[in-house]
């Protein structure tokens, strides 16, 4: 071990990993004989019971994202509007007019923004303080208990700022609307960070990744067979999780129908706030049951004169300085990084679009969300029997919903020199939803499995905490530079090209720079380093 690697074990040796077997297996090609490294696990970890899981997926059931991702921006866009006034009819004019130009701006600083940009710099704002959270306390949930509770309080902060929103009933508090939109955007998007990082610690402790590596252990099965059937295994995972998610979504887009569509509660000024607490209300009666049946599986304690504020930053530090020996882990979080600003703002920007061509109709928005959940459902599941079918790597999965993140951009690119595409029209956005559902639903799910796979095992909340740094970080980036070009060019559409080169470059890297096998026993012989 070098000096270098040494000087780091303090703050990288603290885990519960054991040496790794280490298998020779013959080389495909029959050139080189190949070392190939299989993790151990530990035995002390109580196994995972059907209790355990079954409240793992309804906690991702209820954390679906309708309230804090999608109703929360459409109600803070809607009071900005309703706020602002049109720039070319000049002060006092409603940008809701028949006769409006289709710009809104509001005031901004000693002049005015547009509507459309003060909810990219939202988005922007949010990105960098779920960084923020992220980098500083991420990677902490590594030691003992402290992952545990980082997922209760940021999902108690989730659920309070969604209950918070009964108190917008009025434009005049759209500055109050795009603080609650913040605060529970960000709280949203830890919850999905700390949630996935407990993924790889449970498809470790399965009763069938237990006796894979049981029957590994006594020869029964090659370390090649052993590595292909965990991988289908955490995929089995992942994309069940994935499915309830999107059940979820449908289950909260009918319930919601049970206020939007009856005249009673239709019609009144605050059924946007009643759908919000309906769909929280949901989230909480699924996902407390996380934290009362969740197994302890605690880390190693905090190393000596360490504090759970400052490990995340020197840990992620130490890791980053590390890259050379996790070439393809690193090389993905780089392309993540992209591609995660490339769809996240993507799905901002045509949100923007969609909402103003439906007037913010959150009836019309459930029944559009319900295509996209239906569909959703349905290609998780089929892209998981595909794959367990003709066990298909989990990168070659990943690939095909890559092509579709690509050409999404692609679309709206058309919209600026034409008004017959381009996401102008209403069957348009019908037609994204479903897309979306049918190619970007299983995209979460390959994506998350794909991290599980390149993570030294035991250091899941350091390395989903960088996963998770790639993906919201990277987002401050482009709704950022989103934002610039549509107050430059006064056009919605002109941030299509710039998503759509991001989201290229991130795929062709993804596809051409990542070998996944190679990645795996790199990290397991890394993780194996630092127990050394």
């Amino acid at each position: 071990m070098s000096a270098e690697l040494s000087g780091r074990k303090n703050l990288l040796g603290s885990t519960d990993v054991r040496d790794p077997d280490v298998s020779v297996l013959p080389d495909i090609q029959g050139q080189d004989n190949v070392e190939v490294l299989v993790a151990s696990a530990d035995k002390n970890e109580p196994l995972v019971t059907r209790k355990e899981l079954w409240s793992y997926y309804l906690y991702y059931n209820g954390d679906n994202g309708v309230g804090p991702l999608g109703y929360t921006q459409t109600l803070f866009q809607d009071l900005a509007t309703n706020a602002g006034h049109d720039p070319v009819a000049g002060p006092g004019s409603s940008c809701t007019a028949l006769n409006a130009s289709g710009q809104c701006v509001l005031p901004w600083g000693s002049g005015t923004k547009s509507v459309a940009s003060i909810v990219l710099l939202a988005n922007g704002i949010s990105f960098a303080i779920m960084t923020s959270i992220i980098t500083t306390i991420g990677s902490a949930g590594d030691y003992g208990t402290f992952g545990r509770w980082l997922l209760f309080v940021v999902t108690v902060v989730c659920w309070a700022a969604q209950y918070a929103c009964m108190a917008l009933t009025s434009p005049s508090r759209w500055k109050l609307a795009m603080v609650l939109y913040i605060i529970g955007f960000v709280s949203y998007g830890a919850t999905l960070v700390f949630y996935a990082a407990a993924f790889p610690r449970l498809a470790r402790n399965t009763p069938l990744s237990r006796k894979l590596r049981e029957k590994y252990e006594i020869g029964e099965i090659s370390a090649e067979e052993y590595e292909t059937e965990e991988s289908l295994e955490k995929n089995r995972i992942s994309n069940i999780s994935t499915m309830h998610s999107n059940v979820g979504y449908v289950a909260t887009y009918v319930l919601n129908l049970a206020l939007l569509l009856p005249p009673a509660t239709a019609n009144s000024p605050l059924v946007d706030s009643y759908v919000l607490v309906l769909d929280n209300t949901y989230w909480v009666l699924l996902g407390i049951w996380w934290f009362i049946y969740q197994l302890p599986r605690h880390g190693p304690p905090l190393p000596k004169g360490e504090h759970y504020l400052t490990i995340g930053w020197k840990q992620i530090w130490a890791a980053v300085k590390t890259y050379k020996h996790l070439p393809h882990t690193f090389v993905y979080l780089v392309a993540y990084f992209l591609l995660a600003d490339g769809l996240n703002t993507t799905g901002t920007l045509i949100s923007i679009c969609q909402n103003a061509k439906f007037s913010f109709s959150f009836l019309t928005l459930t029944y559009i969300g319900l295509s996209q959940a239906i569909t959703s459902t349905i290609s998780t599941l089929g892209f998981w029997y595909i794959q367990r079918h003709w066990k298909i790597s989990t990168k070659k999965m990943f690939v095909v919903t890559n092509v579709v993140t690509v050409l999404i951009p692609l679309w709206g690119m058309i919209g600026i020199w034409t008004d017959k595409f381009g996401f102008h029209n209403e069957w348009e956005f019908w037609a994204y939803n479903i897309v979306f559902g049918l190619f970007q639903a299983p995209y979460y799910a390959f994506s998350q499995t794909m991290m599980a796979e390149l993570s030294p095992p035991g250091f899941d909340n350091m390395f989903f905490g960088l996963f998770g740094l790639s993906n919201r970080a990277s987002s401050m980036v482009g709704p950022n530079v989103i934002q610039a070009i549509i107050d430059e060019t006064g056009n919605n559409w002109q941030g299509f090209p710039f998503l759509f080169a991001l989201c290229t470059a991130a795929s062709v890297i993804i596809w051409f720079a990542v070998d996944v096998e190679k990645g795996r026993r790199a990290a397991v012989k890394w993780a194996s380093s630092r127990r050394s």
